[in-house]
């Protein structure tokens, strides 16, 4: 615990209630010391301060104490008196507007920041002119009625010895009528030691006759009260003094004003010497009498039993009196007055004990009495003299609050006395590092006066900060309230000043509308007192403020821009926050051995080019070397890390802009700021330039000259942005000449009044650079520091006409064309295609062919004139000739074909590559990176089955199904072609019976039916692979129309590419699969849907289906021939029929068959018409059926080829049996085909079905195919065709 005495309160009592000293003096008197500029109580002030005076003092004990410290308090008599409120008021408002001019100079620097304060102390926290305006608070409220402590308890009576008749002087000076009317009102005794001071002024005349008069006035007033006072005794002229002790006095002083100019050191010894011995000798020896005395009559009248029995029986009955704010009037001479000034003068002189009891004794008095203002007046000395005493804290703290409310039931009297209390009630708690608490008093003293409210707010405010935890919040809320207090009584530097303090309080809080209150009104009152630049500092602060009001952030705009006009000039900002930068979409692209042919192609994953670059870059000499490490053996050491950019070509930098704001605005002049140096020792500034290191120096101006000789070119983009509206900006830098450049950061002007810079922080810019390969670890300040190299050949690159909407199977013919602007020619060109079923890249004669009439086939063709493409593949790269080069005014153009394989957003990735010979020792060579993406739309669905025909072999039934998945769009159907020698395809119905229409409407569904035969007449030495292009054979499905009689060779290129790149997309690549069919089926698009012109180009499309199976589960197929509808006498015996089985082998192995007839009645029929329809509805079975019925061929759409099972329901006896072998048993070789006779007997006219039998068949295995005889062989089991006998009865 402190020791109160040297407390803050344990100070201001010790200085506040002390003696007090009326002083009454000549005119000649001042004018003396008026040659010092000071008064003559000013100038004995600094003197009367004792801190060591070492006084022994005995008041009602018998044990006598020391007393160390005293201080004696001057007043002229005319002061004596109590203070007019509105003077007072007016004396507490300078002394902040004082406090405010003082602190000035502060408010241009840093405001204090939070973790600052911790290790500081309080006197070092707490601003220093707090003590100094508590201090003039509580003197407002001196010379009270109810209190003697402001008492004078001697007079000092100062005459000159310039003054005529002196001894009647001081007769005159203490004349009733010059005494204060305290004095003469009987509220203070007049009755007080007297003390005459004769004043002598060294520079009017020798001090003989003073002496004389010292003399006289000894022999008039005593010797001992008596004394002379030499001043001005400098011979040399004014004096400056190093220590200025009237400073704290004399508050009304100019700077160049020298106090006490005229007083040498020997005036000082002197004044210090007679106010020492005032002191010692006359003052406390008078009050040591007077609590002797005071103290007898009170232990004579008050104290012991009968006394205070005595007393409360005269008090009796005064409890039913009234209330009144100062009740009786008491007298000096009143009992209870002599008790109070008993107390104040114990207290005076350190007695606390005694005057504790005199409090305690009165206050009993004063609250019978009813006097509250007395009554509070003496609970609050009882207060101090607690704390002084420090012995009871929660007493002192009672005594206090009592008294604290007591002051406040008065009203408005005791408004002023309240304060006094509540402020020593918080050094009470302060000393007890009970800071919340006294922030709270300092809350209910506020009152109504704003300007007091805002100092006592602002003094609660650091009770939270000084709080164990700080209660940063409440210390930021008090700090705002006090300001909002300060504006209103227009202490604007004072406002600023707490704001700035509430500052570093809410940055790093999310509170965000009461921290743009603070920065907003700062800004408005720095520009009130002229201060822009400051005031600009904290209008920034709040520009970017999306959580306010649409009407708020136009009042911060408008306030912003109006303080940057008033200044004159345009203002400067290192990240400015309006608009918003997302640093984390920054994109920096730049073209080395890459180039790019689009923005597009610039945003592909650079893996995907890798991946197409890996077969088409030429290796280096070392193993898996790049162009990076080649790169790094040319370039200086110190920067073999930096990228390599070409000079002429732009490096362009994607920045995203965004207003945060509910409000549009202007954003013009937006550039980059880069930095040039011709060599890599040189990273400075050239003065042509917009260079800037924003990261070292943020206080450096930038500055573009747009000089026709900068080493740069830079772009700039003017922009508006729409409420909440993101754009993207892609900003250029083109270096112009070899050297070392850096992108430093970005560059904008707001509302042609702000320019903004935002410095690029590399570290964001790691996952963001598009690099080609992967270079060893990077510093991440050499991601934006480029190498700038000469000027070296470069492709552009076109697709033309490339669509963007398309539909599946549509099949276009385009042209790439690439253009050269350098003087030097490149070659050896290749191109590789990341989807070349999408893309292909065609023959140099294809060019300028007309399509689709380059693919109709010639009718004087012969099957080895196939126009394939030439062989310039080499795993998937497309190499042009070698006498191919690209001149400057010579494009190249070259064919391309486009055919939409399957719906969906198709990306299209296309690079060239290219060298350039001996231009450049870094780069040998460059690729040109093309991207588009191409929408495409579904179109037809086709769909095949097969199977096989069960009245012809080697022959099957297809069926072709489609479907318009389109909306709006119609398509006519012109040809399907099987692809290869090996099938034919051939119509089972006129076009115009399967196409009732000729144009297949969206969603549409249509279903054609084939014959497919395998054509016999080529040997197996001719069929071809199928994986080369075919002749195959064609059906034209459009309508008889000269028109379209015109078919498409499926064998010339692009058909025939593509189809090769759809049966590696489709299934799995079977060399020699004679057991599967391709089909290529042509449509176009009806012209009524072309909305584009005549200029569109002609819509063909092509749809592939691949690998269509004509294996069954059998590898046997079989056919039963014998007639169909037999007459027969059965009057005279039995029918014979004789029939034919063919079995065929498709295996390429050696087939063991087992034909079986079966005679069961289950398994034979003969029924009415009725009963054969039964049986149809109950088969549960699948395949095509070949019925002959009056000579017609009726085809369902069943696809299975075998049979499973059968069961027709005939309940009569078998008229029929198998009357050949009941089994016979057949080897087949691969490829091969045998016939077995069959016979049947018929006893009886009808129809029968004549599929009771079965062929097992076993599948054997070869000797010439290696492995292959390790498997077992593979056997099954067939169920007999359908086949019909009509027998009648012959007539």
């Amino acid at each position: 615990m402190v020791d109160p005495a040297n407390s803050p309160l344990g100070k201001m009592l010790l200085e506040e209630i002390t003696p007090v000293v009326m002083v009454l003096c000549t005119p000649n008197v001042e004018e003396a010391c008026l040659k010092n500029g000071l008064s003559f109580v000013q100038m004995l002030t600094p003197f009367c301060n004792f801190n060591n005076i070492d006084v022994p003092v005995r008041t009602s004990s018998d044990h006598p104490y020391r007393l160390q410290k005293f201080k004696l308090r001057l007043f002229y008599a005319s002061d004596i008196r109590q203070p007019n409120l509105e003077v007072a008021k007016e004396r507490l408002k300078q002394v902040i507007t004082q406090a405010g001019e003082e602190d000035f100079s502060e408010l241009s620097l840093d405001p204090p920041q939070i973790g600052d304060f911790a290790s500081r102390s309080e006197s070092e926290i707490l601003p220093s002119w707090f003590q100094f305006f508590n201090k003039e608070l509580i003197r407002t409220l001196s010379f009270s009625d109810h209190e003697a402590f402001d008492h004078p308890v001697a007079c000092l009576l100062v005459v000159s010895s310039k003054d005529e008749e002196p001894i009647n002087k001081f007769v005159d000076l203490f004349n009733t009528n010059k005494l204060p009317s305290l004095l003469n009102d009987g509220v203070m005794d007049p009755k007080i030691l007297k003390h005459y001071l004769l004043l002598h002024d060294n520079q009017d005349e020798p001090s003989e006759k003073a002496t004389k008069i010292l003399t006289e006035m000894r022999s008039t007033f005593g010797p001992n009260d008596c004394q002379l006072l030499c001043i001005n005794s400098s011979q040399d002229g004014p004096i400056e003094h190093q220590e200025n002790l009237w400073a704290p006095f004399k508050f009304d002083a100019l700077p160049s004003q020298h106090l006490g100019c005229f007083l040498n050191i020997d005036d000082f010894n002197e004044i210090k010497n007679i106010m020492q011995e005032l002191s010692s000798k006359h003052i406390i020896p008078y009050m040591e009498q007077k609590i002797r005395v005071l103290n007898q009559q009170v232990s004579a009248t008050r104290k012991g039993f009968r006394n205070q029995i005595k007393n409360l029986w005269w008090r009796k009955g005064k409890e039913d009196a009234l209330d009144s704010p100062s009740g009786p009037m008491y007298t000096f001479s009143s009992i209870e007055s002599q008790i109070r000034i008993l107390g104040d003068y114990a207290f005076m002189l350190r007695d606390y004990e005694l005057a504790l009891s005199n409090y305690r004794l009165i206050s009993t008095d004063y609250k019978i009495d009813k006097v509250w203002k007395r009554y509070a007046g003496v609970q609050e000395m009882m207060g101090l003299t607690y704390f002084m005493l420090d012995q009871s804290r929660k007493e002192a703290e009672y005594c206090m609050e009592n008294a604290f409310n007591t002051y406040f039931k008065i009203g408005s009297a005791g408004q002023q006395n309240a304060t006094r209390c509540g402020l020593w009630w918080i050094g009470m708690l302060k000393t007890g590092e009970q800071h919340k608490e006294a922030a709270t008093v300092y809350f209910r003293i506020c009152g109504e006066d704003p300007l007091h409210s805002a100092v006592m707010l602002e003094q609660a405010s650091y009770c939270y900060l000084l709080s164990k935890p700080a209660m940063l919040h409440k210390y930021g809320f008090h700090l705002v309230l006090s300001g909002d207090h300060y504006k209103k009584c227009d202490q604007v530097k004072h406002a600023i000043r707490t704001y700035r303090s509430a500052v570093s309080v809410y940055t790093e809080t999310t509170w965000s509308h009461i921290k743009d209150h603070v920065h907003f009104h700062i800004g408005q009152w720095y520009a009130f007192l002229g201060m822009y630049d400051i005031a600009v500092t904290h209008m920034l602060e709040v520009l970017a403020c999306s959580h306010q009001s649409k009407t708020n952030q136009e009042l911060f705009l408008r306030d912003f821009l109006q303080i940057v006009q008033k200044t004159g000039k345009t203002f400067e900002v290192l990240k400015l926050q309006l608009p918003v930068i997302n640093i984390s979409s920054l994109k920096v692209i730049f073209e080395d051995q890459r180039t790019y042919a689009s923005p597009a192609a610039a945003n592909v994953k650079e893996s995907l080019w890798h991946s197409l670059e890996e077969d088409m870059i030429p290796s280096l000499t070392t193993s898996r070397s790049n162009w990076l490490e080649l790169q790094s053996k040319v370039m200086p050491k110190k920067y073999k890390e930096s990228n390599i950019c070409v000079a002429g070509e732009a490096i362009k930098v994607d920045v995203e802009f965004r207003n945060p704001l509910q409000i549009s605005i202007s954003i013009s002049g937006v550039s980059l700021i880069c930095e040039h140096s011709a060599s890599p020792d040189e990273m400075k500034s050239d003065a042509s330039s917009s260079i800037i290191d924003l990261q070292h120096d943020e206080n450096k101006k930038l500055t573009t000259t747009g000089d026709v000789n900068s080493p740069f070119i830079l772009s700039e983009v003017d922009l508006a942005l729409a409420s909440g509206e993101t754009i993207l900006v892609q900003l250029t830098v083109t270096p112009r000449v070899e050297g070392i450049l850096k992108i430093v950061g970005v560059r904008w002007k707001l509302s042609s009044s702000v320019v903004g810079f935002y410095n690029f922080e590399s570290n964001f810019l790691k996952k963001n650079i598009l690099k080609g390969r992967r270079k060893s670890q990077h510093s991440p300040i050499n991601e934006l520091k480029f190498m700038v190299i000469k000027s070296i050949p470069k492709l552009e690159g076109f697709i033309h006409p490339l669509p963007e909407n398309t539909y599946v199977g549509d099949l276009r013919h385009l042209v790439l064309e690439l253009k050269n602007q350098s003087k030097d020619p490149v070659q050896n060109l290749k191109v590789k295609i990341s989807h070349p079923r999408f893309l292909d890249v065609g023959n140099q004669d294809e060019l300028n062919i007309e399509f689709p009439a380059c693919l109709e086939k010639k009718i004087n063709v012969e099957k080895s004139g196939v126009h394939a493409k030439t062989n310039n593949m080499s795993q998937d790269v497309f190499l042009f000739p070698e006498d191919i080069a690209v001149l400057e005014e010579t494009p190249l153009r070259w064919p391309l074909w486009l055919r939409a394989a399957v719906p969906g957003d198709i990306s299209l990735s296309i690079i060239v590559y290219y060298e350039m010979g001996e231009t450049s020792s870094i780069m040998k060579y460059r690729t040109l990176r093309m991207h588009y993406n191409l929408k495409v739309f579904p179109s037809l669905d086709v769909s095949f089955q097969i199977s096989p025909c069960p009245s012809r072999l080697q022959e099957f039934l297809l069926r072709m199904d489609i479907v318009n998945r389109t909306s709006s769009n119609s398509f006519q159907v012109h040809q399907l072609s099987s692809v290869g020698q090996q099938w034919k395809i051939l119509l089972l119905q006129p076009v115009d019976s399967v196409l009732t229409s000729p144009s297949l409407f969206p969603g549409q569904a249509l279903s054609c039916f084939f014959m497919l035969k395998d054509c016999k007449s080529l040997t197996s030495e001719d069929r071809i692979s199928s994986s080369s292009p075919l002749l195959g054979s064609d059906v034209r499905l459009g309508p008889q129309t000269s028109e379209d009689e015109t078919l498409f060779d499926v064998s010339r290129s692009p058909l025939a590419d593509f189809h090769s790149c759809e049966r590696l997309h489709q299934g799995p690549y079977q060399q020699g699969n004679q057991h599967a069919v391709d089909f290529i089926l042509i449509s176009r698009l009806l012209k009524d849907n072309i909305h584009s012109g005549a200029s569109d180009p002609p819509h063909l499309f092509s749809h592939h289906a691949c690998h269509c199976s004509l294996a069954s589960i059998s590898p046997i197929s079989w056919l039963v021939d014998g007639p169909r509808t037999i007459h027969h006498d059965f009057a005279a015996s039995f029918c014979e029929v004789n029939l034919r089985m063919s079995i065929s082998n498709s295996a390429d192995a050696v087939v063991s068959v087992h034909v079986n007839t079966s005679d069961s009645s289950s398994s034979s029929g003969q029924s009415s018409d009725a009963a054969v329809a039964a049986a149809h509805s109950s088969e549960d079975q699948a395949g095509w059926h070949d019925i002959p019925v009056a000579n017609d061929i009726k085809i369902t759409s069943d696809v299975l080829a075998t049979r499973v099972g059968k069961s027709m329901s005939i309940e009569s006896v078998s008229h029929f049996i198998w009357s050949g072998s009941s089994s016979t048993k057949v080897l087949l070789e691969p490829k091969s085909t045998v016939e077995v006779p069959l016979q049947i007997c018929v006893f009886a006219p009808g129809i029968y079905d004549l599929s009771n039998y079965v062929l097992n068949w076993n599948l054997l295995p070869t000797t010439d195919q290696g492995n292959l005889g390790e498997e077992k062989p593979s056997s099954g089991e067939c169920q007999g065709y359908p086949y019909y006998l009509t027998v009648l009865q012959a007539t």
